[in-house]
């Protein structure tokens, strides 16, 4: 029995994006920094939120690059002048990376309490109804 990608199956008709899209997310291995979650707040809207503890508005960015949400940080060196006995906190930039899906629009984006969030809203497609009619041969 032959096994047939996804992209390739007879009635999937022009779903071979979804193919190359299921690869570039497995490929984007990103590591655990920063945490963050995902939640659904209605229906069609959703809420990515991120933990920056230290991260300043200005060092941080948000775009939307290729279907991608990407949201960068990078904090300014601190100087040479402070001894730090014991740095637990994280201080380095990242890179973190999220596949939106065709009719995903991304809208505000809030810092609150060492807290980013980066609210999502999906558009709900219209239904399209079509009649194909059939002429004699």
């Amino acid at each position: 029995m032959t096994k047939l990608a996804l992209g390739t199956h007879p009635f999937l008709l022009g779903f071979e994006q979804l193919e190359r899209l299921v690869e570039r997310t497995a490929k984007s291995g990103n590591e655990g920094y920063p945490p963050y979650n995902i939640e659904q707040t209605s229906e069609n809207s959703y809420r990515i939120t991120l933990a920056v503890a230290g991260f300043a508005d200005g060092d941080l960015s948000i775009t939307v690059e290729d279907n991608s949400l990407v949201i960068r940080g990078r904090q300014g060196d601190d100087g040479d002048d402070r001894v730090f006995l014991h740095r637990g906190i994280a201080a380095r930039q990242f890179q973190r990376s999220f596949v939106l899906a065709d009719g995903v629009d991304v809208g505000e984006a809030i810092m609150e309490n060492g807290l980013l969030h980066v609210d999502l809203k999906r558009a709900v497609p219209q239904r399209v109804v079509q009649t194909i009619n059939i002429r004699k041969g």
